[in-house]
């Protein structure tokens, strides 16, 4: 194992885990310009490119999950997905499921417990489908694909959140 394990069952990283990708990444590009050095600065100043590309974009993405991780608690989206449906439920549910962060499986325990007293398979399933759509990835989103792109794929990703939730609803009976 190469982390150790928190008493949730998480992973903590070990220190000095978190440089092993960007130094390995470092000693390939010493190797390789020994060989190729021509074609290793090529490679290098496209990397630059990219990376100065993204600088902006990452900066919203940091200043956002900041704000959202700040301001937004799970415990608050919880008590809002308690309900059943309706305009409104689906709103919150969706918008829950896009706000929520940290990986998924931290909320699985949450949603059983929802689930249990009384939230519906509708509510969970757009929450879950929701949470594909990411606010602090649409900066990144949008410089490679278009705002039209991106805007046509998060309405069609809440409209078919609706349907995969109301599928859910009707498939899967309340008590299991």
């Amino acid at each position: 194992m190469s982390g150790t394990v928190d008493r949730q069952g998480g992973n903590r990283m070990m220190p000095g885990r978190a440089f092993i990708f960007p130094v390995a990444v470092l000693a390939i590009y010493a190797v390789l310009f020994f060989y190729a050095p021509d074609e290793t600065l090529s490679a290098l100043k496209g990397s630059g490119t990219v990376l100065s590309a993204m600088l902006v974009p990452l900066s919203l993405i940091f200043i956002l999950m900041l704000l959202i991780n700040l301001f937004i608690k799970p415990a608050k989206v919880a008590q809002f997905l308690g309900r059943k449906f309706g305009v409104w439920e689906t709103l919150l549910s969706a918008t829950a499921g896009v706000i929520s962060t940290g990986p998924i499986y931290a909320w699985y325990p949450l949603l059983k417990d929802l689930r249990e007293k009384g939230a519906g398979n509708y509510v969970i399933s757009i929450f879950l489908y929701n949470r594909s759509i990411k606010p602090f990835l649409l900066p990144i989103m949008v410089s490679y694909f278009g705002w039209i792109y991106v805007v046509t794929l998060l309405v069609l990703t809440f409209f078919a959140s609706i349907i995969i939730g109301s599928f859910m609803e009707i498939v899967i009976p309340e008590s299991e």
